[in-house]
């Protein structure tokens, strides 16, 4: 048998059901917080256009809920450390300036000798600006340049620079490029192991795999090897109707990257480092939506 409440019990009652909600409430706000975020977001600092200073550039991506930038530019070292100091936002690597234009599995001696200096110079940069990373592409393969050419030069130039990265604490993070080199995971995976150094790793670029295989099996197979990963979508139906080139012109999210069985490969080798996003980017507005579609396709599940 029940019995009818009084106003005074009832109000007991009321405020203790109140108050186990908001515990429950809070206790739910305060497990979201305390998870980690999949991945830090980041641009590459090319993709921030409009007639802005560096200040105001990198405040806008903070506003915008972006946590940092990889500078592919360069720029004054005073300019970057005032930007990154007044808006909070970090930078975390440099790209190599010169790595296409000096390659470092070019024939000429004295080309692939600008091309270290040139890296030598970056690992500097990042340390400056208080980077972790220099991402380089490592070489090119053509008619005039060999694969097996291609992987001793490049190899031979790296561990030069090898010294300099312990030094200043900077990791040289190779990228996965349309380079016609490195051009299967386990073979990628091996040309890193051979340096046997802490100092390299891979900078792994998600959309440029689409093309010809699948970013999940190159994530599982390169596992703890990958420093960092580059955000970007990939379209095989524009590849085929317009070329290869064609197949980026794709919003995130809108192409054949598989973004949960990726992050799936992601949780299983445990990254929890940058994502950086590498795509056509503009002001404001367009950088609002790259943010918008970053956090669409890398929310925590």
């Amino acid at each position: 048998m029940s019995f009818p409440l009084d106003r005074r019990d009832f109000l007991k009652t009321s405020c203790a059901a109140a108050s186990a909600a908001l515990v429950v409430q809070a206790g739910s706000i305060q497990a979201a917080a305390a998870a980690p975020a999949r991945l830090k977001k980041a641009v590459k600092l090319s993709m921030v256009q409009g007639n802005m200073s560096l200040v105001e550039k990198f405040k806008m991506l903070k506003e915008l809920g972006f946590d940092g930038i990889d500078v592919d530019q360069r720029v004054e070292h005073d300019d970057v450390r005032r930007a990154r100091e007044e808006s909070g936002l970090i930078v975390h690597g440099v790209v190599d300036y010169d790595h296409w234009k000096l390659p470092l599995s070019h024939p000429d001696a004295k080309v692939r000798a600008k091309g270290l200096e040139t890296l030598q110079a970056s690992l500097r940069d990042s340390k400056a600006y208080g980077g972790t990373t220099v991402l380089l592409v490592v070489g090119i393969v053509n008619k005039e340049i060999s694969y097996s050419d291609a992987y001793k030069r490049t190899q031979e130039e790296i561990r030069k620079a090898l010294p300099l990265a312990e030094e200043l604490g900077i990791k040289i993070a190779f990228e996965n490029v349309w380079n016609m080199f490195l051009l299967s995971p386990l073979e990628f995976a091996r040309y890193i192991d051979e340096f046997d150094s802490p100092w390299v790793g891979a900078y792994f670029d998600i959309g440029n795999v689409v093309n010809y295989g699948w970013p999940e099996q190159w994530i599982r197979a390169l596992g703890k090897r990958i420093l960092k990963v580059d955000v970007k979508e990939y379209s095989r139906k524009l590849r085929d109707e317009k070329g290869p080139g064609a197949g980026f012109n794709v919003e995130l999210g809108e192409g054949d990257c598989d973004w949960p069985a990726v992050l799936a490969a992601l949780d299983e080798i445990g990254y929890r480092g940058w994502g950086t996003a590498e795509v056509r980017g503009g002001g404001r507005d367009r950088l609002e939506e790259i943010s918008m579609r970053m956090d669409r396709i890398l929310a925590p599940k």
